[in-house]
C-alpha cells in the first residue's frame, strides 16, 4: 500500500489517493475466488469445479474484483490515515475506484477530519447576573400547587356542574346523523375548563345535573388533525353519571405538618422561599454561563464538516423520539399531528446542532490551551457518580462509556469553570435592556453538561409540547 497524494478540501474534508500493489491485490482476488467458486456455474463443469481461468474467461476477469476491493481497501485506508496523521471523524468515507486490474488497485477516499479551530479571548469576558428577589406571589403560587396536590375529590349531589368540576359521562358523536369512529366514550372523566375537548364542548357541559341527557352541538376546527372531521358540524349525545369537585385543604399549621417536615405554616413558607431563591440563583448562574459561551462563539472560526452536525441532529432526534414514547407517541404520529414532512422536521434541529458542535469544539480548544488534564482519581470518582446516578453497576458504566471520552468531558467542564472564574460579571436585580444582535450571535441556549450531550435543548422542548 502507498499513499500517493493528499489534498485538503472545504468543510474539513481530505482527499486521499491510495495505491494497493499488484501482489496484495492478486492475493485478495485469489481469496475471493476460493470463497465464491462453490456458487459459480460454468457450462461443461460441475458446479464449483471450474478452474479459475475458465471462470474468468466465461464471466470476465473482473468477476472477483468487487469482492477483492472490499477486502483490501479498509486496511489500505487505515494505513494511509495513520501515515498522514489525520484525525478522521467519519467512519463512512466516500470511495471511488480510479483503476483496478492485474497491476493492482488505485482508489480515491474522501474523509472528514476534525476541523482546525481558532478562538478569540476567553478570559475577561463580560456578563450580567440577574438575581431577582423572591416575591410573596411566588411563595403563594407554590403553596397553591401543594394544595392542589393534596386536594380531595368529593362527589357533588346538590348542584349542577361548574367549571373546574370533573364530570363522569357517556357520549357519542354524530355527523349528518351517522356515528363516526373515535367519537364514543363511556364512563369518561372530563375536567370542565381544561380545554381537553374541541372548542364549545365543555362550555355546554356546564349547568347540567346528574342523570341529565342532552345534545352538545360543536364544529370541528378547520385544522383538526383528523382530516375527515375537520371543519364539520357534529352533535354529541351526552349522559351525565356523576359530578366531582376538588376540595382544597386549609392553609394552616396542620397543613404544614401534613405535607412537610415543618410544624408551622410560617416555617413552611420560609422553606419554600429558600428553595425558590436557590433555583433562581442556579438559573442566574446558568444564564451567565450562556452569555459567556455566546461571547466566545462570536470569535470562533471552524470549517465544520457536515457529518459532525448530522450526527448531533441524529442524537437530538433520537432523544426527541424517546421523549415522545413517554407520551405514547412516535415520530410518524407526531409528524401527522404537526403536518411536518420528515425533511422539514430534521432541518429544524440543525441550527441548534451546529451551535452545539461549535461550542464543543471551542471548549476543547480551551482545554488544549490551558493544558487541562484529568487525573485517574477524578476519572474514577466520576464513574462512581454515574453508577450512583443511574443506579447501576460500576463496571457496566465503564463498559458503556469509554474512559478517554469521559476524561475529555470532564476537561471541557473544567474549561467552562476557567471561563467563569475569569469573567467580569455584574450582579443586579434588574433585567438588562434587550440588545439587538445579529442572527449569528443570538443566545445559543447552550448549557454544558459533562456527560449527557443528549439533554433536551430548548428548541426540542418547544416542539415536544
Amino acid at each position: 500500500m502507498s499513499l500517493k497524494s493528499l489534498e485538503k478540501q472545504e468543510k474539513s474534508r481530505v482527499q486521499l489517493i491510495i495505491d494497493v500493489d499488484k501482489d496484495t491485490f492478486a492475493q485478495a482476488v485469489t481469496k475471493s475466488f476460493k470463497k465464491n467458486i462453490g456458487k459459480i456455474n460454468v457450462p461443461g463443469f460441475r458446479k464449483g469445479k471450474a478452474p479459475r481461468a475458465f471462470v474468468e474467461k466465461y464471466y470476465g476477469e473482473d468477476i472477483f474484483y468487487d469482492d477483492a476491493i472490499n477486502d483490501v481497501y479498509p486496511a489500505a485506508l487505515e494505513e494511509a490515515i495513520k501515515e498522514s496523521e489525520l484525525n478522521v471523524i467519519d467512519d463512512r468515507p466516500e470511495l471511488e475506484v480510479i483503476s483496478v486490474g492485474k497491476d493492482g488497485l488505485e482508489f480515491k477516499a474522501i474523509v472528514a477530519v476534525r476541523p482546525e479551530v481558532k478562538i478569540g479571548e476567553y478570559k475577561g469576558l463580560k456578563a450580567t447576573k440577574v438575581i431577582k428577589p423572591v416575591t410573596d406571589e411566588q411563595v403563594d403560587a407554590q403553596l397553591s400547587r401543594m394544595q392542589e396536590q393534596n386536594a380531595r375529590i368529593i362527589d357533588v349531589e346538590d348542584r349542577a356542574s361548574e367549571n373546574g368540576d370533573t364530570v363522569v359521562m357517556d357520549f357519542e358523536g354524530f355527523i349528518d346523523g351517522q356515528a363516526f369512529e373515535g367519537g364514543k366514550g363511556e364512563g369518561y372523566e372530563l375536567v370542565l375548563g381544561s380545554n381537553t375537548f374541541i372548542p364549545g364542548f365543555e362550555d355546554q357541559m356546564v349547568g347540567h345535573n346528574i342523570d341529565d341527557k342532552f345534545d352538545v352541538n360543536v364544529k370541528f376546527p378547520e385544522d383538526y388533525h383528523a382530516s375527515d372531521l375537520a371543519g364539520k358540524d357534529a352533535v354529541f349525545k351526552v349522559t351525565v353519571h356523576n359530578i366531582k369537585k376538588k376540595e382544597l385543604p386549609e392553609l394552616d399549621d396542620e397543613f404544614a405538618k401534613d405535607v412537610s417536615e415543618y410544624d408551622t405554616l410560617d416555617e413552611l413558607k420560609e422553606s419554600i422561599k429558600k428553595e425558590i431563591a436557590e433555583r433562581q440563583e442556579k438559573s442566574a448562574e446558568d444564564n451567565v454561563e450562556n452569555q459567556l459561551i455566546d461571547e466566545i462563539l462570536k470569535d470562533v472560526e471552524a470549517d465544520i464538516p457536515d457529518v459532525m452536525i448530522e450526527r448531533r441532529v441524529d442524537d437530538a432526534i433520537h432523544d426527541f423520539a424517546h421523549r415522545l414514547q413517554h407520551q405514547g407517541l412516535d415520530i410518524n404520529t407526531y409528524l401527522q399531528y404537526t403536518n411536518l414532512d420528515p425533511e422539514t422536521f430534521r432541518s429544524s434541529f440543525k441550527p441548534n446542532a451546529e451551535k452545539q458542535v461549535k461550542v464543543r469544539l471551542a471548549l476543547e480548544e480551551i482545554v488544549k490551551a490551558e493544558n487541562i488534564e484529568i487525573s485517574d482519581e477524578e476519572l474514577e470518582k466520576e464513574f462512581q457518580n454515574l453508577a450512583e446516578q443511574y443506579k447501576t453497576d460500576l463496571e457496566k458504566v465503564k463498559a458503556v462509556i469509554p474512559a478517554e471520552d469521559l476524561k475529555l468531558d470532564l476537561a471541557v467542564g473544567k474549561a467552562v469553570e476557567i471561563i467563569k472564574a475569569n469573567a467580569d460579571v455584574t450582579v443586579t436585580d434588574k433585567e438588562p435592556e434587550p440588545v439587538k444582535v445579529d442572527d449569528d450571535t443570538q443566545a445559543s441556549g447552550y448549557k454544558y453538561e459533562p456527560i449527557d450531550e443528549s439533554e433536551e435543548n430548548k428548541e426540542e422542548e418547544k416542539q415536544a409540547e
